[in-house]
């Protein structure tokens, strides 16, 4: 073994990461399940089983345009209490996602 030769230590290459924004179109989508959702849990707001499934098909539907977003989970418990079916929190979720996903922390140098 020859131990005498000396370590060459190179930098890290940079990962590069896709953009994790989603398109307008699928926001646009995601808007307008959202909606549909929200309107269908006004009216039914005192059918909690009807509620919940709705809830759920709009939690998925939304998991799968906009991927994976932490920010579908608390829309979800806000809409499993009871009385919140009255409050526009689908269309809140989307757009804080839309508002909020683009902003990213300053690299440090």
């Amino acid at each position: 073994m020859d131990t005498d030769k000396p370590a060459i230590l190179t930098a890290p290459t940079p990962l590069v990461v896709p953009s994790t924004q989603p398109s307008r179109a699928k926001l646009a989508i995601a808007f307008a399940v959202a909606a549909v959702s929200d309107v269908a849990s006004f009216f039914t707001e005192f059918a909690p089983p009807i509620q919940w499934g709705i809830d759920v098909a709009t939690a998925i539907l939304l998991f799968v345009i906009l991927g994976r977003r932490w920010a579908l989970l608390p829309g979800l418990i806000a809409e499993a209490i009871p009385g919140m079916g009255v409050f526009p929190v689908w269309v809140l979720v989307v757009a804080s996602i839309a508002v909020y996903d683009g902003i990213k922390k300053p690299h440090k140098a």
